[in-house]
């Protein structure tokens, strides 16, 4: 019998820096990521949602620098600067109403009043009482909504109904009429501090039921899981299963609804200080100071154009970043 023309070889040996590549590559395959960090990775990918958020955090910066921010530019949102000011019919000297390298967006009709300083300090308002109505909103909202929705019974319906009254009322003009009623000095407050502390809860108090109806819905979809029934057979009580188990599930739609409150709250604001029930003279608010161009819409129309457009980007920027938390906290979502 004839050899084989070519004998069998053996098979290299992998060295020791191929075998740490395949044991970094199985490690990395089997990495698991948290959902705080799916939810990033998604909310990075939607290009519109980022600039909703950047446009809103500098908003806040603007609105907690207020001050630094006017001193540094050199005007005070409530002096007046009749030199700028045409005599004979009140309105801005100078072109789109008196911008100069002195007043960035021009000034109000007779008085003179800068208007980037009454805009950068009328985001202190708006904000304060988009954010501060929304907590109110929020922890009512959810310790009333999970309530009904893990007791049910006779708790679920008392708050049931209690949330339909409140939805069927008229917000709007209940918050004009207390207003209107409240006295100057109030709990230490006096003037401004009283209306912003009126708007700040009632808008707050009638805004709980919206994320109220939304927390009992899912508290009632997962009171019946798996997780809570092993819980419950494992000897867990009512309010472990309430705070460990129920509401940890119920963080990403609250953030999603919160984000979506505070643009409305801020529109609501502005309404108030529009119809002259918000904050009072010379406090400067968005809405106030829509209302005060109305008289000056022909000759001077860059005095309503610009805080509407504070108002616009401000609810735009939160609804852009607010439809992308909700599609990043999403499970289901494609993206």
């Amino acid at each position: 019998m004839t050899a084989p023309l070519h004998e069998p070889t053996a098979e290299a040996a992998p060295s020791a820096a191929e075998e740490a590549a395949v044991a970094g590559a199985d490690t990395k395959a089997v990495q698991g990521r948290s959902l705080g960090r799916i939810a990033w990775e998604r909310l990075k990918r939607d290009k519109l949602a980022l600039t909703g958020g950047v446009v809103v955090l500098v908003l806040i910066v603007i609105a907690v620098l207020a001050p630094a921010i006017t001193a540094l530019y050199g005007q005070d949102p409530n002096s007046f600067n009749e030199d700028a000011i045409d005599p004979l019919f009140g309105t801005p000297t100078g072109s789109l109403g008196g911008m100069s390298g002195e007043h960035w967006l021009g000034v109000e009709p007779v008085n003179g009043r800068d208007i980037f300083a009454r805009i950068v300090h009328g985001a202190r308002i708006s904000l304060l009482v988009g954010f501060l109505s929304a907590l109110v909103a929020v922890v009512l909202g959810t310790i009333l909504g999970v309530l009904a929705g893990f007791f049910g019974g006779w708790v679920d319906a008392l708050i049931s109904r209690i949330m339909d009254g409140l939805l069927a009322f008229p917000q709007l003009l209940f918050i004009i009429a207390l207003v209107s009623v409240m006295p100057d000095n109030m709990l230490g407050l006096s003037g401004t501090g009283v209306r912003l502390l009126m708007m700040i809860l009632v808008i707050g108090f009638f805004g709980w039921p919206y994320i109220g109806r939304v927390v009992r819905g899912q508290t009632l979809s997962m009171r019946e899981r798996e997780y809570v029934e092993a819980a419950r057979s494992l000897g867990a009580g009512r309010f472990y299963i309430l705070f460990k188990e129920l509401l940890p599930n119920l963080v990403a739609p609250i953030i999603v609804y919160t984000t979506m409150m505070i643009p409305t709250n801020i529109l609501t604001e502005a309404a108030l200080s529009f119809l002259g029930v918000g904050v009072k003279p010379p406090t400067s608010s968005w809405g106030q100071m829509l209302s005060s161009a109305i008289d000056y819409y022909q000759s001077d129309p860059m005095y309503m154009v610009i805080p509407g457009v504070a108002i616009f980007i401000t609810v735009l920027a939160f609804n852009l970043f607010g439809d992308g938390v909700r599609d990043a906290l999403d499970p289901k979502g494609s993206r």
